[in-house]
């Protein structure tokens, strides 16, 4: 079985433990927009990751966190067979906005991760770059753990960024009856989500390697529905999660944690919290459950890894963040245990963590604390 051996994170409250520290203090990072802007887009605010360069952030926010996670694990790409798998919903989109608006060169080797990748950890052996939507950094894990249970792999890193780009705002904006301000998971008075810059990086490695344990990286669950191009299926979100129970062994009722994917959106949290009850609920479970995204924001490609590095973090305090922004559970979160307005004691237990993304792409990963 393998472990996850380092984990990090960058968002707009800055590393990994700032990032948990924020949560935990119940704080949000969303940065309202200047008024034309936010007419403009029909969007309030966004969670932004302070001092962005002017190109090539997503890239250089990839390599910060796999230059931290890689240090923490003592992993050495140049004596230890390294592949990096990245998942992105978005890659480097914002330059390409950047080049259409103002002419602002945009070189084309720089579109791809590989540069940035290659640069952080010489001697990588590949790099493989996934687009599956808001849940690719969770079937990028899902590659890595596979990579490394065939023995193709020394060590593998599931990594990902995204930005926060005009052309996502502005669909965002399109289907929102006002600008949102803020986002409000699992909220009766929800208006929508926003997006946030984000980064993450997992270090996965075989049991047997010397180095950290910080958790048993027991399975990712995958499912994709196309039901629709943007509307949750429940079908889809429960298969996802009974594929991860599958593959792990483990029973549907020993789920203790789900850090939950949370949009704030009008269709995600209800259908998440009836898929919540399909499966735990039905098999007697009565787990904690958090999102991070009234936080963070919705950091797209990387949401599912600041998930599961948020999750490791509880894992080894034995806590739960709260769901910032709720105040009023909307209704059909009713017998869902959503942790609010304070942290939860929960000793390291099973742990879900949920990802789900547009057309139906769709990942949820299991893990437990390391002996």
């Amino acid at each position: 079985m393998p472990v996850i051996a380092a984990t990090t994170q960058l968002t707009c409250f800055g590393d990994g433990s700032r990032t948990w520290a924020a949560l935990t203090d119940g704080r949000c990072g969303a940065r309202p927009f200047d008024a034309a802007t936010a007419a403009r887009l029909n969007v309030g605010a966004t969670y932004p990751i302070a001092g962005r360069a002017d190109r090539g952030r997503a890239a250089d926010w990839l390599a910060t966190v796999l230059r931290a996670a890689a240090a923490e694990a003592g992993v050495d790409a140049r004596r230890e067979r390294v592949v990096v798998v990245v998942g992105t919903g978005l890659r480097q989109l914002a330059d390409v906005e950047r080049w259409a608006l103002d002419d602002t060169p945009c070189p084309v080797d720089q579109l791809h991760f590989g540069s940035a990748v290659r640069a952080a950890l010489p001697g990588v052996r590949e790099v493989v770059t996934l687009a599956n939507a808001c849940s690719a950094g969770g079937h990028a894990l899902a590659l890595a753990q596979d990579l490394v249970e065939a023995g193709e792999a020394d060590v593998a890193v599931a990594a990902a960024a995204d930005t926060a780009t005009l052309s996502m705002q502005a669909m965002i904006g399109k289907v929102a009856d006002r600008p949102t301000a803020r986002v409000r998971p699992f909220d009766r008075d929800r208006t929508g989500v926003l997006l946030g810059d984000g980064a993450a990086a997992v270090v996965v490695t075989p049991v047997e390697r010397p180095g950290p344990r910080l958790a048993h990286l027991l399975a990712t669950g995958l499912s994709c529905d196309a039901v629709h191009e943007t509307a949750p299926d429940v079908g889809g979100m429960t298969r996802a999660m009974r594929d991860a129970l599958l593959r792990a062994d483990r029973e549907a009722r020993d789920v203790r944690v789900v850090v939950a994917h949370g949009t704030g959106t009008a269709l995600n949290d209800p259908t998440e919290c009836q898929a919540i009850r399909e499966v735990i609920h039905a098999d007697q479970g009565d787990p904690w459950v958090t999102a991070l995204k009234g936080a963070i924001g919705h950091t797209s490609g990387a949401a599912a890894l600041c998930g599961v590095d948020i999750a490791v973090r509880g894992l080894r305090l034995g806590a739960v963040p709260p769901v910032v922004g709720l105040g009023n559970p909307l209704a059909e979160a009713d017998g869902v245990r959503l942790v609010r307005d304070h942290p939860v004691a929960v000793p390291g237990s099973l742990t879900q963590i949920n990802s789900f993304g547009f057309g139906g792409v769709n990942a949820v990963t299991l893990l437990e604390p390391a002996c």
